[in-house]
C-alpha cells in the first residue's frame, strides 16, 4: 500500500507533530498530575479511541464536511473546550479527595468513567481534525488502492505514536505527583494544578480560530 520511503517519512512527520507538546499532552498531564498514573493512562486510552473514531470521519469524509462547515466545526470546538473546563473545574473542587484517595478512605473512580471522558476530548479535539485532514492527505498514494484504507492506516500509526509520547508524560506527571503526596497540602496543590491546565487548554481552545484546510 505505501512504499518504505513514505511510510517512514510519515513517521517522522508524525512524531515531530505528535511530540511538540499541545492539547493532548496537557490533559494528559492534567489528568496524571490530578489522578495519578492509573488516571493518566485511562485518560490516554480514551482519548485514542476517540481519536480513532476521528481518523475513521475523515478517511469516509465527515470530517472534511464538518471542515468545510464553519458552523459544525465551531460546535465540535466549543464542545470540547467547554468539556475540558468542566472537567478542569471539577479537578479542582474534588481536588482534597486525590489526597484523602492516599490513605486509602475514598472509592475509586470508575475506570469506564475516566475512559469516556478521555473520549469525548479525544472526539471533539478540533486540533486533532486539522492534524488529520491537513497531514493525512499527503502522503496518500492514488495509485496505490483504496484512499479510505490509506487514511485510516495513517490515523492509526498517528495514534499509536501519540499513545506511546503520552505515556511518558503520563509517568513523568504521575512521578512529580508521588512527590508531591508525600503531603497532602502538596498534592491538594498537584489536583488543584491538573485542573488549572484543563482549564487553560479549555481556553485555548475557545480561542483558537484555525479551520484545517482540506486535501
Amino acid at each position: 500500500m505505501f512504499s518504505a520511503e513514505t511510510l517512514l517519512a510519515f513517521v517522522v512527520a508524525a512524531f515531530i507533530m505528535v511530540a511538540i507538546p499541545g492539547p493532548t499532552v496537557l490533559f494528559t498531564i492534567g489528568r496524571a498530575m490530578a489522578l495519578g498514573r492509573t488516571g493518566g493512562f485511562l485518560s490516554i486510552l480514551g482519548t485514542a479511541f476517540g481519536s480513532v473514531v476521528l481518523v475513521i470521519a475523515v478517511a469516509f469524509g465527515v470530517g472534511t464536511v464538518i471542515a468545510q462547515s464553519a458552523v459544525l466545526f465551531t460546535i465540535v470546538k466549543v464542545l470540547g473546550a467547554g468539556y475540558l473546563v468542566f472537567l478542569g473545574i471539577h479537578a479542582i473542587r474534588h481536588r482534597k479527595d486525590a489526597a484523602t484517595a492516599i490513605g486509602g478512605t475514598t472509592r475509586a473512580r470508575s475506570p469506564l468513567r475516566l475512559l469516556g471522558e478521555g473520549f469525548v476530548v479525544g472526539a471533539t479535539n478540533p486540533k486533532s481534525i486539522a492534524f488529520f485532514l491537513a497531514i493525512l492527505p499527503q502522503f496518500v498514494d492514488l495509485h496505490a488502492g483504496s484512499v479510505a484504507a490509506q487514511l485510516v492506516v495513517l490515523g492509526l500509526v498517528v495514534v499509536a505514536i501519540g499513545v506511546a509520547c503520552d505515556a511518558v508524560w503520563v509517568l513523568l506527571a504521575s512521578a512529580a505527583r508521588d512527590w508531591f503526596a508525600r503531603s497532602p497540602r502538596r498534592l491538594e496543590a498537584m489536583g488543584a494544578t491538573g485542573g488549572a491546565l484543563m482549564i487553560a487548554l479549555g481556553g485555548f481552545l475557545f480561542v483558537w480560530s484555525e479551520r484545517p484546510v482540506s486535501a
